[in-house]
């Protein structure tokens, strides 16, 4: 493994791991977006999907159990970029402009998250 692999799968996972204790430090204000959202469940939503990031940024850093994680990642990413960041919904251009950006993150990083799987052939973990 090279040391450029090393960083970039300690700061990809840390990220995620960052994201998602973010929503247990900012639970009431990310509880109160996801009922604006009209998320089910939004204090319980929250508490899962912090999990799931939480979970999925580990396994990248650790390279233990990756196949999970890339499916807990995977499934947080494209809910949220689906029914958080729905910018196809919304009038104001300014609001829209910023959900859209979001939305476009989330299903980039849905998509290089899956490619870890091949880029350090991960895929027999699935």
């Amino acid at each position: 493994m090279s040391i450029i692999w090393l960083i970039g799968r300690v700061l990809f996972g840390v990220y995620f791991i960052m994201v998602g204790f973010n929503h247990f430090s900012n639970f009431q204000g990310l509880k109160q977006a996801s009922q604006y959202k009209k998320i089910p469940m939004p204090g319980t939503s929250v508490i899962v999907s912090g999990l799931m990031l939480i979970i999925g940024g580990a396994t990248i850093l650790t390279g233990f159990y990756v196949g999970l994680g890339v499916l807990l990642l995977v499934l947080f990413l494209v809910i949220s970029a689906f029914t958080v960041h729905n910018f196809w919904t919304l009038e104001d251009p300014m609001q829209k402009m910023g959900e859209q950006t979001q939305f476009m993150k989330n299903i980039a990083l849905a998509s290089v998250v899956l490619m870890l799987l091949q880029i350090n052939d991960w895929s027999w973990m699935l």
